[in-house]
Parts: structure tokens; C-alpha cells; sequence
């Protein structure tokens, strides 16, 4: 099966003890009920149509669950346990019509006597004899993956398939009412009569050999453990309701059914388990791909496709509330002479430290250091005006010349130094924000024309915001 599914995991220790304490509990159920499976109760006709629709719903959803399973992993293994669900819940339904006392005196579907002791026969037989085929099939694919796992089935055939095994329901509900004259007869009223013990002890053994076939399909996946406490507990309903009880509405008769819908369960609790494990996966995959995708990958500095979404989310933040906003260009001076000196593997070094130095700069987290392109920053400073978001400049240049990195070939100085150019004021709906970065932009060009290792703040554009002081 495909790597990374819950269900192709090998199990773990918890799930070993888990699977064997549910086992153990059945075992002590079962043999507890034993000596009392015989004792009549009152009737509950209301009692079949609750705990089978129930089933019903369980084994159809458990069905529709593995058969997502199989579209994702393409394991015949797992589209024939697919189809023993499907089988188990269509033949549910044929049982459910047909039970005497329900919807009519004899039961629907031409019922007769017989008719719904076989279809809980053909049921419990039917299911083993799937899990049987899953077995083999797991083990074949485990053996040889490339033939079984990476050659798909046709839609035609999995169509095909599915269609099988309603027929088979179909063929096994009418073989047990249209045919049942055809069937030995272990059924007198609501009590078993000698036949019974060879037939139910013949379903019992289904179950035991299925146990056993899928116990030695080693090694054992998780789905494998749990299934295996599937067929434990199903020994433990036949047991309970056609072997060792004396008919209808006994002891037996309702704690082997308590046994059923709790084995109906337990495959489906674990697919909605794997199911929510997926969708956090996904999530946490999503998150992850979002902040690769916004994380410049040298300086692990937001990149600029994280920028330019942060400004423009500061940008409609600052139209709203009425907010200052300020920009800082920052880039270091004479980078490229700084590349030929000493070579890309130091400039990328470079780089990186002076990121990391810009963003311990910040105070606030909502101030964004963000690697804007080459050996450019961009600095975000929302809610900030123009008289600090100068001193914050400074104070980004004197941190960068404060790390001392040399830079032999600079006309600037014999450090690595930063020019900082400032855009600050108002932002207004109808502005597009690049215009506010072409600003800081310009500022920037005119701090590296002038020298560099200083700060420029030049007047905004009136159309861009008010209020704004050049120094």
C-alpha cells in the first residue's frame, strides 16, 4: 500500500495493546454470556430495525471510506475489502426487510420462515470470505508491488466489481426467500431446530479460518490489527446469536448483535481517524508550502512576494483607520565590488548577516524586514511617521557598520555599510502602494548618490498622503 497512510503504517505498541484489550474484553463478554445465552427475553421487534440501521449505516460509510482508500493507494487488497463492506451492508438491508414481525406478519420480499436465518448466514459468511481475499491480495502486493500496485484496474472493471458484489447480495437474498425451499430448514417459529448446529457451526469456522488466514498475512499493518479484532469479535456474535442460543429474543440473540454493531465500528472509527490525520497533514503541508513560498530561502527573511502582500495589506489598513505608514529601501553599499573581492560563497554570508541584523533592528512585529531583490531591503513600518521611521533608519545603519564586516574595495568605508532611503505618510484608497514604493525607492538612489552609509527621506507625492515632512 501507498507510504505515509495511516492504514499501510506498521502498528505501533499502543495500537497492539489497544487491539488485544478490545479482543480480551469480547473473550470476557462472551464467556460471561455463555451460560445465559439460552435465557428467553422479552421480545423487542424495535430492537432489530435500530441495531441494523445502525450497522447498515456504519458498514455503508466504511465501504465508501475504503473505497477512497483504494483510489489513493490502487491496492486490489484494499478494493476487496471495500467490497466485503459493501457486501456486509446490502445484505444487511435484505435481512432487515425480511425479519418477521417488522414490516409484515412473514417478513418482505416474499419471505418465508427460513428466509432471514440464512440471509444472517450468507452475511456472516460472505464478510470472512472477503477479508480472506484481502489477505492474499496484501500479501501478493507486498511481494510483488511493482505488478499489483503500479498496473491500475480499469474504471470498468472496479465498476464491474462493485456490481459483482451487489449481485451477490442480491443472489444470496434471493436464494434465502425466492429460493428457500431449496435451503435446509433449522428454523421453527423463533427457535432452532437440529440443522442449526451444522449450519451455524459451519459460519462459525468461516470466521476462525479468516482469523487465520489474516493472522499469518504477515506483516501486519495497522488495518490488518484492527480487522483482526473485527473477526474476534464476530466470532463472539455468531457465537452468541446462532450457536450457542436457542433463537430469537434470548440472551444470546441480543448480546451476539451488540457484539456485530460494535464490530461494524471499529474499521469505520479508525478510517475517520485517518481521515482527520490527512486533512492535518494537508494543513500542516499548506502552512508549510505558504512559508516556503514567502520565505526568501538564503537569508530566511520574508521574500518579496511577502512584501509586496504585506504592504498592500498595510496599505488598506492605513486608508481605513487613517494610520501613518512608513517604508524603508535599505541596500548595502557597493555590494557587487564586495562579490568580486570576496567571492559569492562570503557574499552570500554577507547578505545574510545583514538581514539578520535588520530584523533584531525591530521592535515590533509588525514591522517587516523583507529581502526585496539582489542585495535591496525592504523595511515595512506600519503606524510608524515619518520623524521615527528616520531614526529607525539611522539606527539600521549604525547596526549594519557595527558588525564590522570588511569591505576592503568600498570608497565608503573599510566595513560593509547600508543606505537607507524613507517613504512616509498617508495611504488612500484609489492609490495603488507601489507608488508609495517608488518613493522610498528614489529616496534610496539619492542617499547612494550622495555617498552612501546615510539616510534620505524625500517629500511624498501630494496625491499619495498629507502631512509629509522631507529631511
Amino acid at each position: 500500500m501507498q507510504p505515509g497512510l495511516l492504514l499501510s503504517l506498521s502498528p505501533g505498541r499502543r495500537t497492539y495493546l489497544a487491539a488485544q484489550a478490545v479482543a480480551l474484553l469480547s473473550l470476557v463478554v462472551l464467556i460471561s454470556a455463555l451460560p445465559f445465552a439460552k435465557v428467553q427475553l422479552a421480545p423487542l421487534p424495535s430492537f432489530i430495525p435500530t441495531y441494523e440501521s445502525a450497522l447498515i449505516l456504519n458498514d455503508l460509510i466504511t465501504a465508501a471510506l475504503l473505497f477512497g482508500q483504494f483510489a489513493i493507494t490502487r491496492s486490489r487488497a484494499m478494493l476487496a475489502l471495500a467490497s466485503g463492506y459493501l457486501f456486509t451492508a446490502t445484505t444487511a438491508i435484505g435481512h432487515l426487510l425480511s425479519f418477521p414481525g417488522l414490516f409484515s406478519h412473514d417478513g418482505l420480499l416474499g419471505a418465508g420462515p427460513q428466509s432471514t436465518a440464512w440471509i444472517y448466514m450468507f452475511w456472516h459468511v460472505g464478510f470472512p470470505l472477503f477479508v480472506m481475499v484481502y489477505a492474499v491480495l496484501k500479501v501478493r502486493e507486498d511481494r510483488e508491488p511493482d505488478r499489483y500496485i503500479e498496473a491500475p484496474l480499469a474504471r470498468g472493471t472496479v465498476l464491474l466489481v462493485v456490481a459483482a458484489v451487489l449481485g451477490a447480495s442480491a443472489a444470496c437474498v434471493a436464494l434465502a426467500t425466492a429460493g428457500e425451499h431449496l435451503l435446509p430448514a433449522f428454523m421453527v417459529g423463533n427457535r432452532y431446530g437440529p440443522a442449526q448446529t451444522v449450519v451455524a457451526g459451519t459460519t462459525w469456522l468461516c470466521c476462525m479460518v479468516a482469523l487465520i488466514v489474516l493472522w499469518r498475512s504477515k506483516p501486519h499493518l495497522t488495518l490488518d490489527i484492527w480487522l483482526l479484532v473485527v473477526l474476534c469479535v464476530w466470532i463472539c456474535d455468531v457465537a452468541l446469536s446462532a450457536v450457542f442460543n436457542a433463537g430469537r429474543y434470548d440472551l444470546g440473540f441480543y448480546v451476539g448483535r451488540a457484539f456485530g454493531l460494535l464490530g461494524a465500528s471499529f474499521v469505520l472509527l479508525l478510517l475517520l481517524i485517518e481521515n482527520s490525520v490527512l486533512h492535518s497533514r494537508l494543513a500542516a503541508a499548506r502552512a508549510e508550502l505558504k512559508r516556503l513560498a514567502a520565505t526568501d530561502p538564503m537569508t530566511g527573511i520574508p521574500n518579496r512576494r511577502a512584501f509586496e502582500t504585506a504592504m498592500n495589506e498595510a496599505w488598506r489598513h492605513g486608508a481605513h483607520w487613517e494610520a501613518p505608514l512608513s517604508l524603508l529601501a535599505v541596500d548595502i553599499d557597493l555590494f557587487k565590488d564586495y562579490n568580486e573581492c570576496y567571492g559569492p560563497i562570503l557574499g552570500d554570508q554577507c547578505l545574510t548577516a545583514v538581514a539578520q541584523c535588520l530584523t533584531k533592528q525591530m521592535q515590533r512585529d509588525s514591522n517587516v524586514v523583507t529581502r526585496y531583490n539582489g542585495d535591496a531591503f525592504a523595511v515595512l513600518l506600519p503606524n510608524i511617521d515619518m520623524a521615527t521611521a528616520a531614526k529607525i533608519a539611522q539606527r539600521l545603519c549604525d547596526a549594519v557598520a557595527a558588525l564590522a564586516i570588511p569591505h576592503a574595495s568600498s570608497s565608503v568605508a573599510d566595513h560593509v555599510t547600508v543606505s537607507v532611503g524613507v517613504a512616509s505618510g498617508w495611504a488612500q484608497e484609489g492609490v495603488a502602494p507601489q507608488a508609495f514604493t517608488k518613493v522610498a525607492e528614489s529616496a534610496l538612489q539619492m542617499a547612494k548618490a550622495d555617498g552612501g552609509n546615510r539616510v534620505v527621506v524625500v517629500p511624498v507625492p501630494a496625491q499619495l498622503g498629507r502631512g509629509v515632512v522631507a529631511v
